[in-house]
């Protein structure tokens, strides 16, 4: 019998911190296209990308996703998806939840949608409300499900499953159903939770019917929290956006280290990482190169 397959995901880069925290941290399209090839040899089938221009600053713009959409694209056939999430450049600007739709413009094959209010918390002591409302994430959906663009539901909390149930209820989304859950964000969002075991499993235990779920774990969490994730039959996310430690006090020399750790894992289990194409089909995306996919469709547009 074929062993599970498990979606990796990668998480280059940061809507928070830059190089400073960590010098491998790529920033640029072509920094970032180049991050995403290694990852994609390393095991991962989907990139989850943020953009900042060339100054470095976070940014929504559609241009500079489209420019990193196209160079990941030409070096890899692995799953872009786009974050939605405002641009948080502090002392710059703090966009607004209406401002990440933005992003939606470079026309990615994946978006996050941010599943509940949220409230960034900065160590100087600035709190920055992201309006990620109801009405929004009805509205949001809509947009995502007339552009064919499938929606990730990223939940930071226990009640942000029960909206998503509003969503699916109004036929806004399409199953499978794509759950990625944030734990141990509750530092930096008021809205978030720390990973606790007991946690992951009740999410998992809510998951409606035709629902595929991943987990992230924010810093020290991460290797925990993915590590319980493939336990419990889920995929994984790893990357300098969620954690730029290997260990405590060791920096990691790349995202594909990274990558490189959990696939070593998913493979002692006795599971292999999914290619990009086995992950479109789980999620019922349309194959790379069909007429069906956003790209192409596009194209003849």
């Amino acid at each position: 019998m074929a062993s599970p397959k498990v979606i990796v995901t990668i998480a280059p880069t940061s809507n928070f911190h830059g190089k400073a925290a960590n010098p491998a941290l790529p920033e640029q399209p072509e920094e970032i296209a180049s991050c995403v090839y290694d990852c994609y040899n390393a095991g991962a089938a989907l990139a989850h990308m943020h953009a900042r221009d060339r100054n470095g600053v976070q940014t929504n713009s559609a241009s500079v996703f489209r420019q990193i959409n196209s160079l990941v694209r030409a070096k890899s056939p692995i799953i872009i998806q786009n974050s939605i999430a405002p641009a948080l450049a502090l002392g710059k600007h703090l966009n607004t939840a209406e401002q990440g739709l933005e992003t939606l413009d470079a026309n990615p094959e994946m978006c996050s949608l941010d599943m509940g209010i949220g409230v960034v918390c900065f160590p100087n002591g600035i709190e920055h409300y992201i309006a990620w409302t109801r009405s929004f994430l009805f509205r949001a959906a809509k947009m995502m499900e007339e552009r064919g663009i499938k929606p990730e539901l990223e939940v930071f909390n226990n009640s942000q499953i029960d909206d998503a149930r509003l969503l699916i209820e109004k036929e806004l989304l399409k199953p499978p159903y794509s759950f990625s859950f944030v734990m141990g964000m509750n530092r930096v969002n008021q809205g978030a939770v720390s990973w606790r075991p007991q946690t992951l499993m009740d999410y998992v235990s809510q998951l409606p019917p035709s629902s595929l779920f991943s987990t992230l774990g924010i810093g020290p969490a991460q290797h925990h929290a993915t590590l319980q994730s493939l336990l419990l039959g889920g995929g994984v996310r790893v990357g300098f956006e969620d954690n730029i430690y290997y260990r405590r006090g060791e920096l990691a020399k790349s995202n594909a280290q990274l990558v490189e750790r959990i696939v070593t894992v998913i493979r002692d289990l006795g599971f292999e990482p999914a290619t990009p194409a086995e992950a479109r089909e789980r999620l019922g995306m349309p194959p790379l190169g069909s007429s069906q996919h956003i790209e192409n469709r596009l194209r003849v547009a």
